[in-house]
């Protein structure tokens, strides 16, 4: 089978959505499909050979996060190349209501379009200002996917109509037996050591990270072998500050981690800690925690308990609530056949997230869009967009 996906954000930053596409594609062509993707960058980005760049994109305010997109006369033209030299049995797109190139992809195709819709967010902005390029865009989708239960429920209340569930998936076999960074995790004795970490923008607000910040300041004292280590972008200045300056030695900052790298970390860790506050639909960083083996301990989010099954795999504590995140931590420290019941646990749940098991159910709904339109080319002119 001939694919096409696209994806709207650039792959000069490392992303949720930037992630899932690669090993999407990577799971697809291991099945012994072609594949090409199309994605803003860089021209002289370093990208695997299956990615088509569409050109430098520009930030954008977008879903309470900055998005780098591509859109215009010059991307619909490379859009449109791309679609016409591909011939592609099928078009997947990845977030086709955010303004960049997985928008102008449907409104160019002219087969099949499967489209993955990984937010739970109802609306934006620009098109709560463009509901005729939202109808148009979602009459132009032969079938729907959603990462989530969360997202799905947007697509059956708020897009008229309903997706198939189908979560992010994980390369469990890229994050298990991987060794830890050197000199990590340590000891973890009762009442004295342990090493949690954090991977995420640390300096933004629905990441959390200012509740795992007061449960690691208030319990460092009465744990004198505690550590944290943080990974992701931002100032190491900003993030060091937020500590008193006696417990700033126990904390370390490895800036951006490589994807390559991030196996190591998560496996340098004793407790991974996803202290997210909202907004979040699925939960990438938790399936990836449970690949490498690390115990979680987790926001009580909707989308964090499910990938969790309700807290079977990791634990869950008061959503905002540092005071019960500091009981979680001391507890699980503490306890080593806890931690390892609920790696266990995380290895069995996990074992569904895994890319070859959910490359296979995107490729049934392939299929069905495929059959849907009965091979037909759709006879339709060019888009042109400003």
């Amino acid at each position: 089978m001939r694919i096409g996906i696209v994806c709207p954000y650039s792959f000069d930053v490392p992303g949720g959505v930037q992630n899932h596409v690669m090993d999407l594609a990577e799971a697809l062509l291991g099945l012994g499909h072609e594949v090409s993707v199309l994605a803003p960058a860089d021209e002289d980005a370093p990208l695997p050979a299956y990615v088509v760049s569409a050109g430098r994109a520009v930030p954008l305010p977008y879903n309470g996060s900055v998005a780098r997109i591509a859109f215009g006369p010059v991307s619909t033209a490379r859009v449109r190349r791309w679609i016409t030299r591909g011939d592609f049995d099928v078009l997947h797109v990845h977030e086709p209501l955010t303004p960049s190139l997985s928008m102008l992809a449907v409104l160019c195709a002219r087969g099949p379009v499967v489209a993955t819709f990984h937010t739970a967010m109802t609306r934006s902005r620009v098109l709560s200002a463009a509901q005729g390029l939202l109808q148009i865009l979602l009459e132009r989708i032969t079938a729907r996917i959603a990462v989530s239960a969360l997202a799905r429920k947007v697509q059956v209340e708020h897009m008229d109509g309903g997706a198939v569930e189908i979560p992010n998936g994980v390369a469990v076999a890229k994050f298990a037996g991987v060794d830890p960074m050197p000199g990590w995790p340590g000891e973890c004795a009762p009442g004295r050591g342990g090493t949690v970490g954090f991977l995420g923008r640390f300096t933004e607000s629905r990441k959390g990270f200012p509740i795992l910040r007061d449960a690691f300041v208030a319990l460092a004292p009465h744990r004198p072998g505690l550590r944290l280590l943080v990974a992701g972008p931002g100032d190491p200045d900003d993030l060091y500050g937020q500590f008193p300056a006696g417990l700033r030695e126990r904390v370390t900052f490895l800036g951006m981690v490589p994807e390559a790298d991030k196996a190591a970390m998560l496996r340098s860790l004793h407790l991974y800690v996803a202290p997210n506050t909202g907004g979040e639909s699925f939960g990438m960083i938790l399936t990836e925690a449970l690949a490498a083996g690390t115990t979680v301990v987790a926001s009580d989010l909707d989308a964090f308990r499910r990938v969790l099954d309700g807290g079977r795999a990791g634990r869950l504590f008061p959503t905002g609530d540092a005071v019960a995140l500091r009981t979680a931590l001391t507890e699980l420290l503490d306890d080593a056949d806890r931690r390892a019941g609920l790696s266990a646990a995380g290895d069995q749940v996990v074992a569904n997230f895994d890319w070859p098991v959910v490359a296979r159910r995107v490729l049934e709904v392939y299929a069905a869009a495929i059959e849907a339109t009965d091979g037909r080319v759709m006879d339709r002119e060019w888009v042109e967009l400003a």
